[in-house]
């Protein structure tokens, strides 16, 4: 997904937006291909409450640097609103749920 993509399904979304940003630098490709299932599920689970987006940082540069992303994985929750909450690094599947319901 390159940038403009980011943007045109973000202003098309009817709700809040989560944005999985992965890396493929080796630090980041393990903890980003462990999160995969977890946000695929949660997607699943949430679906029709939120819109999940998964975007590559180095594909994705103003995204990124619009919602200050300096690792991955990183995870921003945006609101209807444009408000913007963010999380960097692995989570279990609590954890991840835990990120979603405090925002949602």
């Amino acid at each position: 997904m390159e940038s403009a993509e980011f943007d045109f399904i973000l202003a098309r979304a009817n709700g809040p937006v989560l944005a999985y940003f992965s890396g493929t630098w080796p630090k980041a490709v393990q903890a980003c291909k462990e999160m995969d299932t977890v946000v695929g599920e949660m997607a699943r689970a949430y679906e029709g409450r939120l819109t999940c987006v998964k975007a590559d940082i180095s594909r994705c540069p103003e995204p990124t640097k619009r919602y200050g992303v300096t690792g991955a994985p990183a995870f921003v929750l945006i609101g209807s609103d444009g408000t913007a909450t963010a999380e960097t690094g692995p989570m279990d599947r609590t954890q991840f749920r835990d990120f979603l319901d405090g925002h949602l």
